[in-house]
């Protein structure tokens, strides 16, 4: 197929917010393709730690037109999740093993209602289409500080993508760096078998008795409510990419109770590259003797491969809803708080997924 056109719309990613497009596009009759580097649909969520579990009950986690097959008020496993991508994905254009490696536009000199076709390079070939949609998710790329590098050598250091178990890691003590919700999780686990510190700025926590007395009123409220129509909604997606969603399902007080220490945010190493929390209450010692560090610090964007593409301060592209005004042709889905809260989440996506398609279909 190389060199050759694959349809009108090409898709990069066959994660949730891929896959959800192309469902919507073939409700509208445009054709598309799909192109995901995985050798299967839902990989990335097998490849996750063995013990996590979504946040948002099964009756909020479905795609259009699938239901979720899980009892309402389960919680969800990663396994769960990758199964039911791939039953989704198979009654869809998906070519997996594919990486999209570049991106650019054809005509430079097309006005906001011209043509053109966007070129698509890729370890499969060149292709072109009319409309190509970015849905490669937000966690695509882990985020890990300079602080790092300043690290001893014989410190073991993984990302939280790169985390499996416990039983994985080396004897001594761990610093978990990341206070949001997968860094509590994994802290909480590890506390377990390890010596556990959890450093970090400590998000706003959801209330567990809001999502287990009010669930079905929680998911409209961060659903229909924290939206960019709304002045609250605007208010929380203002930082939302730089600080991360609330904690929901676990608090800090749940770390506490596990037995992790939690300190402030790691900032410093001593001349031996030990992490050092100099004048810590409660500390024997500034310097932490952990073996292993893990950052869960999250995700950064990385488009440098779309061909003159406008980012951000934070290095998100700039988009109204998914469209980017300068490229026509050119759509994003997946984003954190592409329009709302829930922009990024199984049972969110779709709301975004479907204004992209029904513009893609005006353009057709």
């Amino acid at each position: 197929m190389a060199g050759q056109t694959l349809g009108e719309t090409i898709i990069v990613g066959a994660g949730q917010a891929g896959l959800s497009v192309a469902f919507h596009l073939g409700n509208r009759g445009v054709v598309c393709r799909v192109l995901e580097a995985e050798g299967s649909p839902g990989n990335s969520w097998r490849k996750r730690w063995d013990s996590l579990r979504l946040f948002t009950p099964a009756q909020h986690c479905s795609l259009p037109g699938m239901q979720f097959p899980a009892p309402p008020g389960s919680l969800l496993t990663k396994d769960q999740v990758a199964t039911y991508l791939e039953c989704y994905a198979a009654q869809l254009p998906v070519t997996t093993g594919v990486v999209v490696t570049g991106i650019h536009a054809e005509d430079r000199t097309r006005d906001v209602d011209g043509g053109g076709a966007w070129t698509v390079e890729s370890t499969a070939g060149r292709f072109t289409a009319a409309n190509v949609v970015i849905a490669t998710g937000a966690t695509s790329e882990p985020f890990i500080p300079d602080l790092a590098a300043k690290l001893a050598e014989d410190i073991r250091q993984l990302h939280s993508s790169d985390y499996r178990n416990a039983q994985s890691l080396p004897e001594g003590g761990v610093l978990v760096v990341g206070a949001g919700t997968s860094g509590i999780q994994i802290a909480m686990e590890l506390a377990r078998d390890h010596r556990v510190w959890l450093a970090g700025r400590v998000p706003f926590h959801v209330p567990d008795a809001a999502l287990k007395h009010a669930g079905g009123l929680y998911w409209q409220f961060i659903d229909k409510v924290l939206t960019r129509r709304t002045p609250l909604g605007r208010r929380v997606a203002k930082d939302f990419t730089a600080q991360g969603g609330p904690l929901i399902s676990v608090s800090i007080d749940d770390a506490l109770s596990a037995g992790v220490r939690c300190l402030p945010r790691f900032e410093q190493v001593d001349g031996a590259g030990r992490p050092y929390f100099p004048n810590e209450p409660g500390m024997p010692a500034p310097v932490l003797p952990v073996s292993t560090v893990i950052w869960a610090t999250g995700y950064k964007p990385s488009y440098g491969w779309i061909d003159g593409l406008s980012v951000d301060s934070r290095g998100w592209p700039v988009t109204n809803r998914g469209e980017v005004h300068e490229f026509p042709g050119l759509y994003f889905v997946g984003l954190p708080f592409q329009y709302g809260l829930t922009s990024a989440l199984l049972g969110g996506v779709g709301r975004d997924s479907a204004f992209v398609a029904d513009r893609i279909a005006e353009r057709e």
